[in-house]
C-alpha cells in the first residue's frame, strides 16, 4: 500500500459478493482509476490557480504602486 488509503472500497471480498455499480448506490460513482487521477490533478490545479493569482497580484501591484 502506498502513502494514500486504499481507494477500492470492496477490498478483498470475492467478486461474487461485490455489488454492481448502481445496485446499492448511485450509478455515477467514480472508479478507483478516476480517483487516482483526481488525486494527481487536484494539487496541480491548485498550484496553477495559486500561481495565476500571484501573477495577477504582481501585475496590479506594479501598475498601481508608483515606481520612482
Amino acid at each position: 500500500m502506498g502513502i494514500f488509503t486504499d481507494l477500492n472500497l470492496n477490498g478483498r471480498t470475492p467478486v461474487r459478493v461485490q455489488p454492481k455499480v448502481g445496485e446499492w448506490g448511485p450509478a455515477g460513482v467514480p472508479s478507483t482509476r478516476a480517483k487516482k487521477i483526481q488525486r494527481i490533478i487536484a494539487p496541480i490545479a491548485f498550484v496553477l490557480v495559486l500561481a495565476g493569482l500571484c501573477a495577477l497580484f504582481y501585475f496590479f501591484y506594479t501598475v498601481l504602486i508608483p515606481q520612482g
